[in-house]
């Protein structure tokens, strides 16, 4: 299979491209990024993308699978527009593109509590993605919704806080299903899912991201 990623910069992107480098049912493994990645690989290419240019790269966007994965902090970003841009204009136009060149199946990484109507910004804005990624009707579409992410080496101060906290809590036996994912779970559920042969749409939740990935959430 060909693989297409977005997002292969980040801790989940990061593992998911490594995992997706090992595994031999994948000959190719494609990424678009927006600087040159540190990784060398017979099996990997980076194509170097202005993502708001979709013309200068929308032919490229061709394969079995496409991952999606993509996506910034507020304080990172620096506004929520600029947040948004990253969260959902790139991702959507990706998907867009992946459709249009007939990707089959398309993967995405979107959030707990996910929802069009949410009054939470994040929220909200990961539920549109949602809806519109849906509204494209792929043969088969994947949406993993994970909690809070457990991040190699993460210089998150409230994200290790908080993934702390869930643990000590976890041990007795409150919020269990809030567990911390490791993001290489993650990658290695998402992975495992391109190679379900399905149709139609599937939602991911939580301690079910655990199940696919063959590990055990407690």
């Amino acid at each position: 299979m060909k693989a297409l990623v977005i997002g292969a910069t980040g801790a989940t992107g990061k593992d998911l491209v490594n995992q997706l480098l090992q595994d031999k049912d994948f000959e190719k493994v494609e990424v678009f990024v927006r600087k040159p990645l540190t990784v060398e690989h017979p099996k990997l290419q980076a194509h170097i993308v202005d993502f708001e240019k979709p013309e200068e790269w929308k032919d490229l966007v061709k394969g079995d699978v496409a991952f999606s994965c993509l996506g910034t902090t507020l304080k990172a970003a620096g506004s929520k527009e600029a947040q948004r841009k990253v969260d959902f204009d790139y991702q959507y136009q990706f998907a867009k593109t992946a459709k249009e060149n007939e990707v089959d199946d398309f993967v995405l990484v979107s959030s707990y509590g996910a929802s069009p109507t949410s009054k939470v910004f994040y929220s909200r804005m990961k539920g549109e993605l949602e809806q519109e990624v849906k509204n494209l009707h792929f043969n088969k579409l994947t949406i993993f919704s994970p909690g809070m992410l457990e991040r190699k080496d993460s210089d998150r101060t409230g994200e290790v806080l908080g993934g702390k906290i869930i643990k000590f809590v976890n041990k007795l036996g409150v919020c269990e299903q809030q567990k911390p994912l490791p993001t290489e779970v993650l990658a290695k559920a998402m992975v495992n899912s391109s190679k379900i042969k399905s149709n139609g749409y599937s939602k991911i939740k939580l301690g079910n991201i655990f199940s696919f990935a063959g590990k055990s959430n407690s």
